[in-house]
């Protein structure tokens, strides 16, 4: 049975397949399109999704969509109705988009797939889910337990903008929600759009910044903004934010509790800013983790789940894991609304056909979330052929071992290998790799490479086998989503002047033996490799710890501020002629920028929207 499942007209649309309950394909539109967060139906997704499978869309069991537009709309007028005269503006932007398209997404989506198969059996085989059903679906049905608590928080789906739900094989059934416009995932965004970030793709800035600050904020936040109960449970004060009913997520009382507008987009950060980021950050973690204690004294579980945007807050999942009321917990890698695509396919497979579930009580059935497309040697050397690259086509030992000594070299090296991941993080198959032992790397590969804010922390990539040595964690994190401390013996004694700094003055302080991994507070967003799952990425580490002694690499998404994550051959060599990487290995093809052809080099600093 093959069942595709759809996330589109929001952000991030996405397409995945399934076929008999195992996932085929996934992929965002944006990697095709080249438009960050691409909102539009995602035709080359779902292009992508039956190619993969080898199959048309006469051989589609279902298609799926990862929400119900009419329950979004009743919520639109409700809250119109409710606030009413105030937002009339807004309402009437909104109107009009609504009636011509977003009320009609059904006809919308018969008119998209009629290039696929005019004889396609709409009225049977086009299914809804709710938003977060969908978030609960990819949650815990890809996960390795046969039971579980799934948690998903976000902005807002229909209604829900938290909900909580039990999974037991293949029985999903929701017991808790909490409603619009009572909304955690709001709460950070405003702050997200106060400190002078775009909102839906800026959040994880706000959490980077967190660690240059203090949280002075928080009692003001909790007096004021959000009325939060022992059990996690909370309103919002409505009173001090426009998204319900204006064009923007605060307004002048807003400002006028914390003393000034929001921040310019692009003027410098102060240390208010980070004080901010901080505040938010602790008041969102001690909202998650009220709610994550209460439901394990309520239902006894073991395991948790975790899917919706603030579930990409790993500074809060990492305090959820070390809180210990749960023994485990796993996280969707396309959490967001991407990730809906999926979580809608698995819900008509499971619940709607009720299909049994299979689990192998280790690993989950995301493959790692590299479930992307994937190019061959012959493909990638056709591809720099046509476009003018100059390679050298290695066997896959020489290319790990030059690819292991230009890291160790101190170049920025892009590494294009296997499926393209899903999901917002580059896990080693679309990614930019440092040596993470170099003080200089996290500046030089922000500034010189991606093209961004200095402050950016980036990612460390460990052998699985070695986490524990190098990290405050005793268990693995394949998706980029829990954060850990560095080891006390990997840490660097800092000086009493050097602790006295404040604010952004903070990062040139080399902190640990990985200082370009190492954030101002000795954290790190880890990411293990096992060998089983990605054995050309665990190879390449082996290769740089004999080399160093360090199993260690930094990495970072394969792509500059505002780009979605590249897809192709011709992406990523676009993105090494636009920038200072140095080495790029396609497959078991590597190239050097001193050898590439001068006049191919390309403005790349302003060729996309700041993020």
């Amino acid at each position: 049975m093959y069942i595709l499942g759809i996330s589109a007209f929001y952000h991030d649309s996405a397409a995945a397949l399934i076929a008999d309950g195992v996932i085929v394909a996934a992929a965002q539109e944006e990697r095709f399109s080249r438009v960050k967060q691409d909102s539009g139906f995602p035709a080359r997704a779902v292009e992508y999704c039956l190619a993969e499978a080898g199959v048309d869309l006469a051989a589609i069991d279902y298609v799926v969509f990862y929400d119900k537009p009419f329950l979004k709309f009743e919520r639109l007028l409700e809250t119109y109705v409710s606030f009413a005269p105030k937002g009339f503006r807004s309402f009437r932007m909104a109107m009009p988009v609504w009636l011509r398209e977003k009320l009609f997404q059904k006809s919308l989506l018969r008119k998209a797939f009629e290039k696929y198969d005019s004889e396609f059996d709409w009225k049977n085989k086009l299914l809804f889910a709710e938003h977060h059903q969908s978030h609960a679906a990819s949650a815990f049905f890809p996960s390795p337990f046969d039971e579980a608590v799934v948690l998903t928080m976000d902005g807002v789906g229909e209604w829900a903008t938290t909900s909580v739900a039990r999974g037991s094989g293949n029985k999903l059934e929701v017991f808790k929600e909490l409603h619009f416009p009572h909304s955690l995932g709001l709460l950070y965004s405003a702050f997200t759009y106060y400190t002078g970030f775009k909102v839906n793709s800026g959040e994880y800035k706000v959490m980077g910044l967190a660690p240059y600050g203090e949280p002075k904020y928080v009692q003001k936040i909790l007096d004021n903004l959000i009325d939060l109960k022992a059990d996690g449970s909370f309103r919002l004060d409505q009173s001090f934010f426009d998204y319900c009913t204006g064009l923007r997520m605060t307004n002048k009382r807003f400002d006028d509790l914390f003393g000034a507008p929001p921040r310019d987009r692009e003027a410098p950060l102060t240390q208010r800013d980070m004080d901010l980021a901080a505040s938010v950050q602790a008041v969102t973690e001690e909202v998650v983790l009220r709610i994550t204690r209460s439901l394990a004294q309520e239902t006894g579980a073991k395991n948790l789940c975790l899917a919706g945007g603030v579930a990409l807050n790993c500074v809060a999942n990492g305090k959820v894991l070390r809180d210990g009321r749960f023994e485990n917990v796993w996280i969707q890698p396309a959490a967001g609304d991407a990730g809906g695509a999926l979580g809608a396919a698995l819900c008509a497979y499971h619940i709607y056909q009720g299909q049994p579930r299979r689990t192998n009580g280790a690993g989950d059935g995301m493959q790692g979330a590299y479930l992307g497309p994937a190019y061959d040697d012959d493909q990638i050397a056709e591809c720099l052929e046509r476009i003018g690259g100059r390679y050298r086509r290695l066997d896959r030992e020489a290319m790990l071992q030059e690819t292991a000594a230009a890291i160790a070299d101190g170049k920025a090296v892009g590494w294009f290998q296997g499926r393209m991941e899903f999901g917002p993080r580059a896990l080693g198959n679309r990614s930019i790799l440092g040596d993470a032992r170099s003080p200089d790397m996290q500046r030089t590969l922000n500034l010189r490479i991606k093209y961004r804010e200095s402050f950016r922390p980036f990612a460390p990539t460990v052998r699985r086998e070695d986490v524990s040595k190098w990290f405050e964690l005793d268990r693995e994190s394949p998706y980029m989503l829990i954060v850990a401390d560095v080891l006390e013996a990997k840490r660097c004694r800092v000086s009493e002047d050097e602790q006295a700094l404040f604010g952004i003055d903070k990062l040139n302080v080399a902190r640990s033996e990985i200082p370009a991994v190492t954030h101002v507070d000795y954290s790190a967003r880890v990411q293990t490799v096992d060998k089983a799952v990605n054995p050309t990425y665990h190879a390449l580490l082996t290769k740089f710890n004999d080399l160093t002694g360090c199993p260690v690499v930094a990495n970072t998404s394969f792509n500059v501020r505002g780009e979605p994550i590249v897809c192709t051959p011709e992406d990523a060599f676009r993105c090494l002629m636009g920038t200072d990487i140095e080495f790029l290995a396609l497959g078991n093809l590597v190239l050097r920028k001193e050898d590439q052809d001068p006049t191919l080099r390309v403005e790349y600093k302003d060729a996309f929207e700041l993020d």
